[in-house]
C-alpha cells in the first residue's frame, strides 16, 4: 500500500521521502516493475521516463526527515498498538505545518490524532488497492480536524487525480463497516460448504456487476489485514456481527494471506509482483 501511494505521488510530480520496512533495492524494483506493468496494460500513462519518476522517490533510513515534509501519509499495518507506538515516536519529529494522513481502514482517526501535538492537522485518507488505479479516496474527519486541513487535503488529492469523499470518524468508517461484513460472511459460506469460493465471487461479479467478488477482494487486501480489521470493529462496537470467521483465522495462522503470500482463497503464481 505504501509503495502504491509513493508510486502515485511520484507519477504526479511530487518528491516522496519513503520510510519502509523493506530494503531499498526491493522497494525500487517493485515500483519500477509496477509502473512498467501498469503502463504496458494501459492503466497509467507516465508523462516522462520511468527512471525520472522513480528518481523522485527517496528512501529514508529513519523518521528524522519528518520535520521537513508538508504531508505525511502513514501506511503501516492495521494494528492500533503498532500505530500508537509509531505516532508517539513521530510526535517529536513533525512540525506544526505538517498535515498527517493516516491511511487506515478501521482505526479511529480521533484516537490517532490524540498521540500527536497538532490533532487539528490529522485527517484520515483511506486509499484503496491498487492505489494508482482507484480514482476516489475515503477521507475521514477526526474530532479536532480543522476545515483548513480538509480543504488542503481535498485539493492535494485532486492534484494526484483522486476525488476525496468526506465522512465522519467512527471505526470502520463507511467502506469497511460494509465491505468486511461481506467478506466475513463469504468466508462463512465457504466454511459451511454452501458454495465454492469461486462460485461465491462469480455471483457478485456476474449477478451484481462487481469488478471482483468478496473473497477476491479479501485476497487483494490481505487476509491478515482483514482479520485485524474485523477484530478492531468487534472491539469497537461489541457487536457479534463482526465476529471473525474461524476459517479466516485458520488461513492466516497457516500463512495463507492472499496475493502477498501467493495463496489465499486463490493461488497466485507471481507472488513478487503482488507484494
Amino acid at each position: 500500500m505504501g509503495q502504491g501511494v509513493a508510486q502515485t505521488l511520484a507519477l504526479n510530480g511530487y518528491t516522496v521521502y519513503l520510510h519502509d520496512i523493506l530494503p531499498v533495492d526491493i522497494i525500487i524494483e517493485n515500483i519500477n516493475k509496477n509502473i512498467y506493468m501498469d503502463t504496458m496494460f494501459g492503466n497509467v500513462k507516465p508523462k516522462e521516463d520511468i527512471k525520472e519518476v522513480v528518481s523522485r522517490i527517496k528512501p529514508m533510513d529513519d523518521i528524522s526527515f519528518l520535520s521537513k515534509v508538508d504531508m505525511l501519509i502513514e501506511n503501516i499495518t492495521e494494528d492500533l498498538q503498532a500505530k500508537k507506538s509509531l505516532y508517539k515516536s513521530m510526535a517529536d519529529n513533525i512540525s506544526e505545518k505538517t498535515i498527517v494522513l493516516p491511511n487506515t481502514s478501521c482505526i479511529s482517526i480521533t484516537e490517532l490524532a490524540s498521540y500527536l501535538p497538532y490533532p487539528e492537522k490529522v485527517l484520515g485518507v483511506h486509499f484503496m488497492n491498487p492505489v494508482p488505479m482507484i480514482n476516489s479516496v475515503e477521507v475521514i474527519k477526526g474530532f479536532h480536524t480543522s476545515e483548513n486541513t480538509i480543504e488542503s487535503v481535498l485539493h492535494f488529492l485532486l492534484s494526484i487525480g483522486k476525488k476525496g469523499i468526506l465522512v465522519n470518524d467512527f471505526p470502520g468508517f463507511v467502506s469497511n463497516r460494509i465491505s468486511h461484513l461481506m467478506m466475513n460472511e463469504a468466508a462463512y459460506i465457504v466454511q459451511e460448504q454452501v458454495a465454492q469460493g469461486d462460485d461465491v465471487d462469480a455471483i457478485f461479479r456476474e449477478c451484481y456487476g462487481h469488478k471482483m467478488g468478496p473473497l477476491q477482494l479479501a485476497d487483494l487486501i490481505g487476509l491478515d489485514t482483514v482479520v485485524r480489521s474485523l477484530n478492531v470493529l468487534y472491539a469497537s462496537y461489541q457487536d457479534p456481527k463482526y465476529r471473525c470467521c474461524p476459517l479466516l483465522v485458520k488461513m492466516v495462522n497457516a500463512g495463507l494471506l492472499g496475493r502477498k503470500s501467493g495463496q489465499g482463497f486463490y493461488t497466485y503464481y507471481d507472488k513478487k509482483r503482488n507484494n
